[in-house]
C-alpha cells in the first residue's frame, strides 16, 4: 500500500489503516518525543497522545509538502502544549553571550553522553536548543512557539550551550585524569 492510500484509509478511520501508520512512523516521533520530553516514560505518553492529535487531525492533511514534516509539527507542537499547559517555562531575561561554542573534535565525547546531558538541561534551556539547534527552527519562530520572546530565545539558547559546555569540558577532564595517555 503506498503513502497516499494509507493517508486516505485514515482519513476514513479505517483501524488498520492508523495501526499501519503508528507502526511506520511511531519509532521516529517516539525520538521527536523523546527530545523534548524530560523522561522517557513521559516521551511514551507524549507520543500516545499525538497520535491521537494526528489521527483526529489527519483529516486536513491535503498532500502539499512533507507528510514526514506535517507529523513532526503536530509532535512538537503538541509536546510544547504539555510545558505551556504546566507552566514549566518561566521567563528568563539574562545577558549572556551567544557565541559560546562546543568544542567536538576529541573522539572521547559518546553521542549517548551528549543526549543525555541534553536530556538533562532544564526544561526551557532544553527546548530552545532543541528547537533552535537539532530542529532548524528560527528565533522569531521559537518565540511564536514557545510564547517568550525573541531575545529570551537567544538567552535560552546561549545558556543552554554554556551548561552543555561545562558539562563536555568536565566529562573530558575526567576522561584525561582516567586515562591520562588519551590526551
Amino acid at each position: 500500500m503506498d503513502l497516499k492510500q494509507l493517508i486516505n484509509d485514515c482519513k476514513n478511520n479505517n483501524r488498520k489503516a492508523q495501526e499501519q501508520l503508528y507502526k511506520l512512523y511511531s519509532s521516529k516521533l517516539f525520538a521527536v518525543c523523546l527530545k523534548y520530553s524530560r523522561s522517557y516514560s513521559e516521551a511514551q505518553d507524549n507520543l500516545q497522545d499525538g497520535f491521537l492529535i494526528i489521527f483526529n487531525k489527519i483529516e486536513q492533511f491535503s498532500f502539499k509538502g512533507s507528510f514526514d514534516g506535517w507529523l513532526k509539527r503536530i509532535m512538537i507542537n503538541h509536546v510544547l502544549q504539555q510545558y505551556r499547559n504546566q507552566t514549566f517555562l518561566s521567563l528568563v531575561n539574562e545577558d549572556v553571550a551567544d557565541d559560546c561554542e562546543i568544542d567536538l573534535d576529541d573522539d572521547n565525547i559518546s553521542l549517548d553522553y551528549l543526549l543525555k546531558i541534553i536530556q538533562e538541561l532544564p526544561d526551557r534551556y532544553r527546548l530552545v536548543f532543541n528547537l533552535y539547534v537539532l530542529d532548524g527552527y528560527s528565533h522569531q519562530e521559537i518565540a511564536e512557539m514557545l510564547s517568550i520572546n525573541i531575545g529570551t530565545s537567544k538567552s535560552n539558547l546561549a545558556r543552554a550551550r554554556m551548561i552543555l559546555k561545562a558539562k563536555i569540558e568536565q566529562q573530558k577532564n575526567e576522561i584525561n585524569k582516567t586515562f591520562p595517555s588519551a590526551r
